[in-house]
């Protein structure tokens, strides 16, 4: 067991390496990744359930402690992203369904890879979490109402059934999940362990599924997407820095709301735009999982490295006195 669990922490560590080396699979393999195309929504909601065994009270209860903050981390997720996918959508010429893509996973909720980014920045772990269990409470509501606001002109949107889409591959699992938590804590603690191997699994095989089917696409246009998708999260952990800096926040919870905000729950843009669009309108979210893992690591590298100007000043004053 402890053989496991080491394994599954290193995989989980190892997140971003996993991700690429599996969408060059699903390039170089189609017909063995497409297979797992029809389980997308599946090995989501496994990947979100598992969310649900972790998911507290405590997490919740950072909401009530500090409402300021996750509300402007909250508002950064669903204001600054889907602003920026439609900006970039006016201004590099693409398909329907590629822009149409786009906006989905700049209207999704924040990934729970954010959490770990955050730590490994020395940010607001607590901010964190609480803003990426608000959001994702959230999205059924708000990704659908946003998608088709912006996305309308390129593809139909059923909001209603992408509504209903949310709720199953998202609030279903989580809600299962934190009442198997309640029911049977001893089991689950056990589990939590071997938690970032199955979420790690479920990611990648997403990833390469949808580069599978989409090869083609890919081939012909991915240089493009990839650009828009490295813009479109670059962009968005810069925004969501300085609104966090100019609303008058530590810097710590300045790089929890940055690394929130631009990384996405690309795995449900992925979900959403193969199950309502076409498999094309999910390559932007199988190349935005690749790549806000990379960027999150080099982000939070950075990070890691500033300090805290004014606290540390607001210390020596408290020791000086």
């Amino acid at each position: 067991m402890k053989t496991i669990a080491a394994f599954s922490d290193f995989v989980g560590r190892t997140f971003a390496i996993w991700v690429i080396v599996f969408a060059v699979l699903g390039f170089l393999l189609p017909a063995t990744f497409s297979l797992f195309a029809p389980w997308i929504v599946v090995l989501l909601g496994i990947i979100m359930f598992g969310m649900g065994l972790t998911i507290s009270i405590k997490d919740f209860s950072e909401v009530a402690r500090r409402p300021f903050d996750v509300t402007i981390g909250v508002l950064g997720q669903f204001i600054i992203m889907p602003a920026l996918a439609v900006l970039l959508t006016r201004i590099i010429p693409m398909s329907p369904e590629v822009a149409a893509g786009v906006i989905l996973v700049g209207c999704c909720p924040g990934g729970t890879a954010s959490n770990v980014m955050t730590y490994l920045s020395k940010g607001d772990v607590a901010l964190s979490v609480a803003c990426t269990s608000v959001t994702t409470l959230l999205a059924p509501i708000v990704t659908p109402f946003l998608v088709w606001f912006f996305a309308s002109q390129y593809l139909p949107v059923d909001a209603m059934s992408m509504f209903l889409s949310i709720v199953k591959v998202i609030l279903v699992p989580l809600a299962l999940g934190f009442l198997l938590q309640k029911l049977v804590p001893g089991v689950v603690k056990a589990a939590v362990p071997m938690l970032p191997l199955v979420s790690v699994v479920g990611i990648v095989l997403i990833v390469a599924a949808v580069v599978a089917v989409n090869k083609a696409a890919i081939s012909q246009s991915g240089l493009l997407i990839f650009a828009v998708v490295v813009l479109h999260n670059g962009f968005g952990l810069l925004l969501g820095y300085f609104a966090a800096r100019f609303s008058g926040l530590s810097l710590a919870k300045c790089k929890a709301i940055s690394i929130e905000v631009g990384m996405q729950n690309s795995g449900l843009g992925a979900a959403l735009a193969n199950a309502h669009f076409s498999p094309l309108a999910a390559v932007p979210s199988a190349v935005f999982s690749v790549w806000h893992n990379v960027s999150g690591a080099l982000i939070a590298s950075y990070f890691a490295r500033m300090s805290d100007d004014d606290a540390e000043k607001r210390v020596a004053e408290q020791k000086a006195g």
